[in-house]
């Protein structure tokens, strides 16, 4: 952490990055998750210090208008929300520097860990026999999603296709949130899917998921990025096709968002029955 008189003592342009690194150190101690080294150990409260360097943040000639009426509501709000302002000010100093901020350097702290404190793994709730199966997904970060949603919605299990991304790529594990830890998975060709659950599929053409009647137990197909299910999940899909109808000119859903949806609705009709 850097003296907040040294500041004044700093370019403008050196002082800015000085201070959105320092925000991005604060934000980390906030959610306890600093690095070695990094943890706040400044002389004054560490609300105070966050205080004062969004003040000099506040008062930046460059700072947008807007910006700078987010940053002051939040420094005169009772009570000070300290990881907020800290998150508001790096962002508005990336902004004026011209660096936008990468999925990577998103600052979150780690949810509650599937494993106790003596070591014992905490019990999962979920819908048995609720599964969805991720053929040929390519994006890492989209394979991370499919598994928060699952395990947010309470799918019992995750299938993968052979050719599907890999779930321990650090981008999948990021986006997973720790997920694909606590569901783990199975990577299995269509043929290898379990024949007493009933199969079906999410995509376009099929009945709207409004009137789509959902099985108690089932493994729901989601396909690619690019091509969608494949002609011989299609096949296997011997309980239909749902999909979620659109209006818009593109008409199209990231396989996660999409995902998200059909997870909400079979959870919904699971509950109603």
């Amino acid at each position: 952490m850097i003296e907040i008189g040294k500041l004044g003592q700093l370019e403008p342009g050196q002082k800015r990055r000085k201070l959105a690194l320092t925000f991005g150190a604060l934000e980390r101690d906030i959610c306890g998750i600093a690095e070695k080294g990094m943890e706040y150990t400044y002389k004054m409260p560490r609300a105070e210090y966050v205080r004062r360097l969004a003040e000099i943040v506040v008062r930046d000639p460059q700072i947008a208008p807007e910006a700078q009426e987010q940053l002051q509501m939040l420094l005169t709000t009772d009570p000070f929300d300290e990881k907020r302002t800290c998150n508001c000010a790096r962002n508005i100093l990336l902004a004026i520097i011209g660096t936008f901020p990468a999925e990577w350097d998103l600052i979150i702290a780690p949810h509650q860990s599937p494993v106790d404190e003596q070591g014992i793994v905490r019990k999962r709730d979920f819908f048995p026999g609720v599964c969805v199966y991720a053929e040929d997904i390519r994006s890492p970060f989209n394979l991370g999603s499919v598994f928060r949603t699952a395990e947010a919605m309470g799918a019992e299990k995750v299938y993968i296709s052979p050719l599907c991304t890999d779930p321990e790529h650090p981008k999948a594990q990021r986006g997973s949130m720790g997920c694909i830890e606590t569901l783990g998975y199975e990577r299995k060709s269509l043929d290898e899917l379990p024949a007493d659950l009933p199969v079906f599929v999410l995509e376009t053409g099929g009945t709207p998921i409004e009137e789509f009647d959902f099985p108690k137990k089932g493994i729901c197909i989601i396909g690619s990025e690019e091509l969608g299910v494949s002609p011989k999940a299609l096949e296997r899909a011997t309980y239909g096709r749902v999909s979620i109808p659109m209006k818009g000119l593109k008409a199209s859903l990231n396989v996660g968002v999409a995902f998200g949806i059909l997870m909400q609705k079979w959870v919904e009709s699971l509950q109603n029955s």
